[in-house]
């Protein structure tokens, strides 16, 4: 086989494995944009290595990628960014590659947006021991191997970040899809017709509320208690000729899944200009995220161009 056609066929191996890598990334470090980076940033180190002494490429790319993700979060500009307050996973429309694996409750659970949140309270090598034993079933031995720890180590980094994990989870198992719907569309007509008892009502006692502010706040929104959640969703929802102005129009309202969770989407024409996202536990509403920031709707955007929906819940907001 002749160079060309050599580069050529160690290129569509490598492409073969580009989906995985990525959504390996994408749990590593919470934004699509930054894993598709490390994922190419992989592929230049897999170019420039001598391929025929690389026995088993998949587990020498996930290698790559892992510590490429790793040096990203210990990085001091990755710490700036991820402060407290300032930072949300980017969301993903459901079906995007990014997502899988998704076979398991605990692989599903690991790209969900309160996971994702969660896990930035671990220290980089715990995010990493937790996301390859959790999410890609990878052994302690092969995990040792990846991050150049100890197996002993890998058990406790593991042990550690369950542990995190489940102190702040909030509800248990997952939800059915066909309740997880009622309760969104419940909670949408309670915000568009101002029932703010109501609102209240479809909160868990201890929910909370954030926002990035469509991205012209500095810091997240955060709101902790049920009635000033539902007084803020219920002057969020409330349509002004100002709000459409800078939607760029009538919004229509879409029910979704992203991460995996419920969602409504607020479309103008094939443009999601925001996301309302749900956390639900026990029948009830624990987290609501609201995302709006261009930068963060990127790739769910490209996504829901792509996307047929389905008949809206609102047609003109």
């Amino acid at each position: 086989m002749d160079s060309t056609a050599t580069d050529r066929f160690d290129t569509s191996r490598f492409e073969a494995g580009r989906n995985r890598l990525a959504s390996l990334a994408y749990r590593l470090l919470g934004s699509a944009a930054d894993a598709e980076d490390a994922v190419q940033e992989a592929f230049l180190h897999w170019q420039a290595a001598d391929r025929q002494r690389i026995k088993v490429p998949q587990a020498w790319l996930t290698k790559v990628v892992t510590n490429l993700c790793l040096d990203r979060l210990r990085s001091a500009q990755a710490r700036r960014e991820r402060t407290v307050g300032a930072w949300l996973p980017e969301p993903l429309l459901d079906g995007d590659p990014m997502l899988g694996p998704a076979d398991t409750f605990e692989q599903r659970e690991s790209v969900s947006l309160a996971v994702l949140t969660l896990m930035e309270r671990l220290s980089p090598l715990e995010r990493a021991v937790y996301v390859l034993r959790e999410a890609f079933s990878y052994s302690h031995a092969e995990i040792a191997e990846i991050l150049d720890i100890t197996e002993s180590a890998s058990q406790q980094h593991l042990h550690r970040a369950r542990r995190r994990i489940t102190a702040a989870r909030r509800g248990g198992g997952e939800v059915d899809p066909a309740t997880a719907r009622r309760i969104v569309e419940e909670f949408l007509a309670a915000a568009s017709s101002g029932r703010t008892e109501r609102l209240v009502a479809l909160l868990t006692d201890d929910a909370t509320a954030i926002s990035d502010g469509a991205g012209l706040a500095e810091k997240l929104l955060q709101y902790d208690t049920p009635q000033r959640i539902a007084a803020v969703v219920r002057a969020g929802f409330k349509p002004t000729p100002a709000k459409r102005r800078f939607a760029g129009g009538t919004p229509a309202i879409h029910y979704a899944l992203v991460n995996g969770a419920p969602a409504i989407l607020f479309v103008v024409g094939d443009q999601v200009v925001g996301a309302v996202t749900f956390d639900v536990a026990n029948g009830r509403i624990a987290t609501v995220r609201g995302i709006a920031a261009p930068t963060r709707l990127a790739r769910l955007i490209e996504a829901w161009r792509q996307h047929e929906p389905d008949t809206p819940l609102i047609t003109q907001w």
